[in-house]
């Protein structure tokens, strides 16, 4: 009989970032985004070897603008600081301070699992199917996934700006990486 264990992971154990892109008839103006969360925990419950529940939580005040590619010019520290404050207002981060993500249902692929689940975005839930890439080694696990989330499905308006002439595309680029030590 197999016991049921918790790993948990975490900022220092891998990444969390979004990437934007642009769109628009000034798309050429602006900067397409990396974000990163400093503030992120993400739980595996296993029974022996095979996952029973994942569990992430985000902090969305702890998204940092991490740089911004293209535009006109490079984009500059106080713009990383606009941008930070433009996502968080379009994120409704006062009101609804974390991102989640649960999959209930796990099932094995050959790189790894499919997670099926819930994402709640500002408040609005929505199924959401993530593969996750996993590769044992020595050290543990190597985790990745990469996937999008569209801004309409969410319920939220992409930020935008000169009446519309400039804005955030509707789907951005979730990309996590993270290594789960053995326990």
């Amino acid at each position: 009989m197999s016991a049921t264990q918790k790993w948990s992971l975490g900022p220092t154990d891998g990444e969390l970032v979004i990437t934007t892109d642009k769109t628009g008839p000034a798309a050429k103006t602006g900067h397409r985004l990396t974000i990163d969360f400093e503030d992120w925990t993400g739980t595996v419950t296993v029974d022996g070897t095979v996952p029973e529940l994942v569990e992430l939580r985000v902090g969305v005040d702890s998204l940092q603008v991490r740089s911004g590619e293209g535009g006109l010019t490079p984009m500059t520290g106080p713009e990383r600081v606009l941008a930070r404050s433009n996502a968080l207002k379009s994120l409704k981060a006062s009101k609804f301070p974390d991102i989640t993500f649960t999959a209930t249902r796990i099932s094995p692929t050959d790189a790894g699992y499919r997670l099926d689940g819930e994402l709640v975005v500002a408040g609005t839930t929505i199924p959401k199917q993530v593969d996750v890439t996993a590769v044992q080694t020595d050290e543990g696990w190597h985790l990745s996934a990469d996937t999008t989330v569209s801004h309409k499905a969410v319920g939220l308006k992409p930020y935008s700006l000169a009446m519309g002439a400039l804005k955030v595309a509707d789907e951005v680029k979730l990309e996590f990486r993270a290594t789960l030590p053995r326990p």
